[in-house]
C-alpha cells in the first residue's frame, strides 16, 4: 500500500508530513499527474482561499486526476482545504467550482456575535458514537480549526449534504459540518497535524484503517443538532518567544523589558552614592529557540509564536538559521506556529526582488502556520487613509491573504499611551480617550490619554491610533490581531484591559492580548473582562515564574473554556 501526499503549492502542508513520519509511516509527495496511478492511500492537507487551491490544482494539471482517484474508490483523507474542495463552491469566490462530491456552497461564518475567522480550539461531536466509525475523532477532546467558511448541518433543507456528515462544531450558534465520511472519502475542517495528540490519533487511525484495508462507509444518518445554548470553543494560552542573533551571533529566545533586550546592571562610583543602570550589557539569552519551544508544547501551550526581532541586513529568504529553527521547531511541536519579522518585500544584495508573498510562503514550507506582519501593515493602513481608503492590493496584508486567507495573516500592533488634558483636549483621537478611572492606579486617576502606533519596535511613533490601525488591518485583509503594549512590556502589572477593550469593540476578528502579565490571575481577568479570544505571554513562562499548566487549571477553576 503506497501512501501519497498532495501539496497543492499554497500553505504549510510540512507540518503533516511531520506529523506522519512522527506516526511512524512512509509517504510520497504526488509530484505529476501520474502520482496519482501509485498512490494505494491519499492524504490531502492544505490551508489557504478555496478559489487559490482549484487554480494551483488545475494549473499544475492536478484537478482531473484528483477527482478521478476519489472516484476509484481508493482512500482519500482531505484536510481543511482539502475537505473544502469536495463541495460545490464556496461564497469566497463563487464562480469558481469545487469538485461537487457534496452539494452544497461553503457559506462565511456570521460576525456580527463572533469573530471571524473561526480560529481555535473546538469540540467535534460524531454524528454516529459507534468507535467503530469515529476515525478516531472523540467529543472529549478538542481539535484546531482555523477558518472562515463553513458548510452548514442543514439535514432538513439539505439532506444529501447531511449525509456526508460525519461529525458535526458549534461556533456561536452555528452549527456545521466539521467532518465528513462516505465511501471512501473522509475529510476534516479542523487541522489534526495541528491538534497535539488529539490530532495525532485521528492521522494515525485513519492511516491503519487504510493500511488493513477500509469497508466503504455508508451515508450518515440525518439526526437534528440544534445550537446548544454554549459553545465548547476555548480560550488560547499562547507562549511567545522574542528570537534574535546574541553578540556571537546565535540565534536565542530573549525578553525585554519595555523592549530593551540587554541586560541590565547596577554601577556606582566611589565618590557619589548615585547608582545607575547601565542597559549596554549582553543580548538576554533565555534559551534555544527549539528547546523552548519543544518545552511549551509539551507543557500545554494552545500555539507558539516565533518573533525574529533581530534587524534582516538581507533578505529573510537568506536567514537560513531562522528557517531552520522554523523547521526544527516544526517537526517537534504538533500546534499552531506563528512568525514573525520580515514579512515584508525586500531586495537581495544582488539586486533581486523578493515579495512577501515569496517570503511567507518560504516560512510556510518549512512548517508555520501563520506570519505576523508589524511596521509594513503601519504604513500600509497610513498609505489606504491618504488614499481615501482605497485598497491597491499591494501590501503584504493583502498579497498574503489573497494566496493563502486571512487567517494566515495576523498584524501586530505595538501602541503606546500619548497623554492629554482630558478638560481641553478636542484634537482627532477624542472618540478613543481613555480616562483614568477613579478607583483604578493612583497615577492614572484625572487622567486620559489615546493610543498611538509605532514602527521599528517602538522606536518611532506614526500619526495612526490603535483603532485606526487595526480596522485598517482588518480591511486589508488581516485575520488576527496581535495587542501588544509598549507601556505594560514587562512589568508584570497585567494586561491593559482599556486598550484591549477598545480593539475589541473596533473589530471583527480575533484578538490576542499581549504585554504585561503577571501572574496567572491576568490571563483569567483579562478573558472574563474583555471577552479577548487569547492571551500571550513570554517572560513569565520563560523564567518559570508561572507555568502554563497553572494558568489553564485557574482559567477553569474560573468557568473559562480551555483546553486539557
Amino acid at each position: 500500500m503506497a501512501l501519497f501526499l498532495l501539496d497543492h503549492g499554497a500553505g504549510n502542508v510540512q507540518s503533516l508530513a511531520n506529523s506522519i513520519k512522527k506516526l511512524g509511516y512512509d509517504f510520497s509527495w504526488i509530484s505529476s499527474p501520474d502520482d496519482f496511478h501509485k498512490a494505494s492511500i491519499l492524504v490531502f492537507p492544505g490551508q489557504g482561499a478555496f478559489h487559490t487551491a482549484i487554480e494551483c490544482l488545475t494549473e499544475r494539471g492536478l484537478l482531473e486526476p484528483l477527482y478521478d482517484y476519489i472516484q476509484s474508490g481508493k482512500p482519500y483523507f482531505g484536510i481543511c482545504i482539502g475537505m473544502q474542495v469536495l463541495f460545490a463552491s464556496s461564497a469566497e469566490s463563487p464562480s469558481t467550482l469545487g469538485l461537487g462530491l457534496i452539494p452544497c456552497q461553503m457559506e462565511r461564518f456570521d460576525d456580527t456575535t463572533k469573530p471571524v475567522p473561526h480560529m481555535g480550539w473546538n469540540t467535534a461531536e460524531p454524528i454516529d458514537p459507534d468507535t467503530l466509525s469515529s476515525e478516531g475523532v472523540s467529543s472529549s477532546d478538542h481539535y484546531y480549526f482555523v477558518h472562515s467558511y463553513h458548510a452548514k448541518y442543514d439535514p432538513e433543507g439539505n439532506p444529501e449534504a447531511a449525509i456526508w456528515a460525519h461529525s458535526t462544531t458549534q461556533y456561536g450558534q452555528e452549527v456545521f459540518i466539521s467532518s465528513v465520511r462516505k465511501g471512501n472519502v473522509f475529510g476534516a475542517q479542523f487541522h489534526p497535524e495541528k491538534s497535539s495528540v488529539a490530532g495525532l490519533s485521528v492521522i494515525d487511525a485513519w492511516i491503519k484503517q487504510s493500511l488493513a484495508g477500509r469497508i466503504p462507509a455508508e451515508p450518515s444518518p440525518r439526526i437534528p443538532r440544534p445550537p446548544k445554548p454554549k459553545h465548547s470553543f476555548t480560550r488560547r494560552i499562547i507562549a511567545c518567544m522574542d528570537v534574535r542573533a546574541n553578540d556571537e551571533g546565535d540565534l536565542i529566545v530573549t525578553k525585554g523589558d519595555q523592549y530593551d533586550v540587554r541586560e541590565k546592571s547596577l554601577t556606582s562610583t566611589p565618590l557619589s552614592s548615585t547608582t545607575a543602570v547601565k542597559t549596554a550589557g549582553a543580548v538576554r539569552n533565555l534559551g534555544k529557540p527549539v528547546a523552548v519551544a519543544s518545552r511549551y508544547f509539551e507543557s500545554g501551550a494552545d500555539e507558539l509564536c516565533l518573533l525574529n526581532i533581530t534587524s534582516f541586513r538581507h533578505s529573510p529568504l537568506r536567514d537560513q538559521p531562522m528557517l531552520a529553527v522554523v523547521r526544527a521547531a516544526a517537526e517537534r511541536v504538533f500546534v499552531p506556529l506563528t512568525i514573525g519579522g520580515g514579512i515584508k518585500d525586500t531586495v537581495d544584495p544582488d539586486g533581486t526582488k523578493r515579495s512577501a508573498v515569496e517570503v511567507a510562503g518560504a516560512y510556510f514550507r518549512v512548517g508555520a502556520d501563520k506570519v505576523s506582519i508589524g511596521s509594513e501593515a503601519v504604513y500600509a493602513v497610513e498609505k489606504v487613509r491618504a488614499a481615501g481608503g482605497r485598497l491597491d492590493g499591494s501590501s503584504a496584508i493583502e498579497t498574503i491573504s489573497k494566496v493563502y486567507g486571512s487567517q494566515a495573516v495576523v498584524v501586530s500592533i505595538d501602541p503606546k499611551r500619548v497623554y492629554v488634558d482630558p478638560a481641553t483636549y478636542d484634537g482627532p483621537y477624542k472618540d478613543e480617550l481613555v480616562h483614568g478611572r477613579p478607583d483604578g492606579p493612583e497615577n492614572e486617576r484625572g487622567k486620559a490619554w489615546w493610543y498611538q502606533c509605532t514602527v521599528s519596535g517602538g522606536r518611532e511613533t506614526r500619526p495612526v491610533s490603535v483603532v485606526q490601525l487595526a480596522q485598517g488591518a482588518q480591511i486589508l485583509g488581516a485575520g488576527e490581531i496581535l495587542l501588544n503594549s509598549i507601556d505594560r512590556d514587562g512589568t508584570g502589572l497585567g494586561f491593559d484591559h482599556d486598550l484591549i477593550g477598545l480593539v475589541k469593540r473596533a473589530v471583527t476578528i480575533p484578538v490576542v492580548a499581549s504585554s504585561g502579565a503577571g501572574t496567572k490571575e491576568h490571563f483569567v481577568s483579562v478573558f472574563i473582562e474583555t471577552g479577548v479570544e487569547a492571551a500571550l505571554a513570554a517572560g513569565i513562562f520563560h523564567r518559570g515564574e508561572v507555568g502554563i499548566p497553572e494558568v489553564k487549571l485557574a482559567s477553569r477553576q474560573a468557568g473559562i473554556n480551555i483546553r486539557s
